[in-house]
């Protein structure tokens, strides 16, 4: 039979890791209760701190992930007949990032789409590229979340009195970081791999839960310029707080159902914030901490306190580290949930792991 094999990935983050006591220095203090339900202790920006120019780009950070990820696999970029990538910060409206880290690789002709559902994109990406390969149409797969915002959190402090910084303002700049991951899927004889995921957007009567205004098509370029900022990125904290472990809890089971597997035989769980304190507070406090959930006790993992929220990147990106230092071998069976509070989005996949770990 033919099975959809994960079989390799790639990380990358740019510069040097920035503490969370750089960040205090740069927008002021944070309470200290919610520093501590963030549970972030360092991120990587794209961009100098100190003056807010750019060192790198989206496209570069994706192109270099995935390159790593191909070179993990043992597989050149030639092999690649089809792309997609996931990201909510492109470098720009048009041409799609996409297509720049497809021509970095040296790609004449490839299928390639690109995805806007920020932290759910990669999942959603992989059970694309699942269907695809599994219908013959396509053999390898290169599927790719990238963010790049910090250059959306540079105009937050660049220039200001770190004492006349709003609360709301702040928590992004301690939240967000830069980077990007890539997974390489193949078509191969065998068992194991991808199995059918679940995706579904619960928000369509909920207003969003992250909102970046500006830099679109909303309201007239004349009028959006005279803003105090040119995007503002607008983070509901509460909302995040009491709707996300809805998603989280609907995303298991619906993964679960559709995938044909029992909770029990789930060997780790990716989900992007499921060990930090604000969630698992949420989940007793809102009744959420379901059978399954519980049952996944110890089982969830994440790489989020020393990479911080990146969006399209984290699932990609925590996935490689684990793999990378071992914590995922083959055999194991694998659950990763990717949810994003922009519009409340979850998807999730079940693979059966083959891939040994690179060689370090």
């Amino acid at each position: 039979m033919t099975s959809i094999r994960i079989i390799g990935t790639g990380g990358y983050q740019p510069g040097d890791p920035i503490p969370t006591e750089e960040i205090t220095r740069l927008v002021g203090p944070l309470p200290d209760e919610v520093l501590e339900g963030l549970s972030i202790e360092r991120r990587f920006w794209m961009i100098d701190p100190r003056t807010g120019e750019h060192r790198e780009n989206n496209s570069d950070m994706a192109h270099k992930a995935a390159v790593r990820a191909l070179a993990a696999a043992g597989i050149e970029a030639g092999e690649v007949d089809l792309m997609v990538l996931a990201t909510g910060t492109p470098d720009y409206p048009l041409p799609a990032v996409v297509n720049l880290v497809q021509e970095r690789l040296g790609l004449v002709e490839c299928a390639t789409m690109e995805l806007r559902s920020g932290g759910a994109g990669v999942v959603q990406g992989l059970e694309i590229a699942r269907m695809y390969l599994e219908a013959g149409t396509h053999r390898t797969a290169l599927v790719i979340g990238s963010e790049a915002i910090s250059p959306v959190l540079a105009p937050v402090f660049l220039g200001q009195d770190p004492d006349r910084i709003r609360m709301r303002d702040r928590m992004p700049v301690y939240m967000f970081g830069d980077g990007a991951g890539a997974i390489v899927l193949r078509a191969e004889e065998g068992e194991g791999g991808l199995r059918p995921g679940a995706t579904a957007c619960i928000g369509g009567d909920r207003k969003p839960g992250i909102h970046s205004v500006g830099g679109g098509t909303h309201a007239p370029i004349h009028q959006q310029l005279r803003a105090r900022r040119l995007v503002d990125l607008r983070v509901d904290v509460v909302g995040a707080g009491d709707f996300t472990p809805v998603m989280v809890t609907e995303a298991i089971h619906r993964t679960l159902r559709r995938s044909g597997v029992d909770v029990e035989s789930v060997d780790l769980c990716l989900v992007p914030e499921g060990n930090v304190g604000w969630m698992l507070d949420s989940l007793h406090e809102l009744g959420l901490d379901t059978t399954e959930w519980k049952a996944l006790n110890g089982r969830i993992f994440d790489s989020l306190a020393t990479m911080g929220a990146v969006g399209c990147a984290a699932v990609p990106l925590f996935l490689d580290d684990a793999w990378r230092s071992g914590r995922i071998r083959p055999g194991d069976r694998l659950m990763l949930i990717g949810v994003e509070s922009t519009k409340w989005i979850y998807a999730g996949a079940v693979v059966d792991w083959t891939a040994q770990a690179p060689v370090r």
